[in-house]
């Protein structure tokens, strides 16, 4: 499961009781440097949702009773995804958070997914370790363009990685970025252009992954 793989797993967090007070959660927050961390039952086993450093700053200057059990400002408590969601899920749930509580198949807090983690998957969907040049291609979303695409750069290279993206609506709607492999010279990039946009394909950029230069820019696009 690529969800499970990406997980930072309860046992290596830093988490707090539901029954601790908001003094003794702000000191768990300030000794670990975390902004927040997951709120847990007495029995580390359920998920009851997050305590966050600024809420209990914000409750201290105003005032507040810090003697009071750390649930008292708990936040995302809704905020979970099973271990064995689908991957476009994730997305649509961890948006501004930090990270996203997974729960396991019994319901159980099975660890956390980061952004961070989310991010490095993404990176690694690049594959710039092993790349040359990035081209991105826009088209216009017909059945069978991602089949002919990658056919075309198949007569001349090897694709290290791809990723489809949604784009604005207009005449191209959608773009495809393929990872060339590391090795592939500039006139061989040409080439494949060339013979994309023959095609009635459009690459409206290419990136030099190893000297972070833009080759081309398509501005209107």
């Amino acid at each position: 499961m690529l969800i499970k793989s990406l997980v930072k797993k309860k046992e290596f967090l830093t988490t707090v009781k539901e029954t601790v007070t908001l003094e003794e959660a702000l000191k768990v927050l300030e000794d670990s440097g975390f902004r927040c961390v997951p709120i847990l039952d007495e029995t580390g086993t359920i998920f009851r949702g997050n305590i966050y450093k600024m809420h209990i700053y914000r409750h201290k200057s105003q005032g507040g009773d810090m003697s009071l059990p750390v649930t008292h400002l708990l936040k995302n408590a809704t905020k979970t995804i099973p271990v064995n969601a689908p991957f476009f899920k994730v997305f649509f749930n961890i948006k501004d958070l930090p990270y996203i509580a997974v729960l396991d198949e019994s319901a159980n807090f099975y660890g956390i997914l980061t952004h961070t983690a989310l991010l490095n998957m993404l990176s690694d969907a690049w594959n710039i370790s092993v790349g040359s040049y990035v081209l991105t291609v826009a088209s216009s979303d017909e059945r069978g363009d991602l089949a002919v695409m990658s056919k075309i750069i198949s007569k001349y290279v090897s694709i290290a990685g791809c990723l489809t993206l949604d784009a604005k609506r207009g005449e191209y709607v959608r773009r495809t970025l393929f990872t060339l492999p590391a090795g592939t010279d500039e006139t061989t990039v040409n080439e494949i252009v060339q013979r994309l946009e023959r095609k009635h394909f459009k690459v409206v950029e290419i990136d030099n992954l190893q000297s972070g230069q833009l080759m081309r820019v398509d501005e209107g696009e």
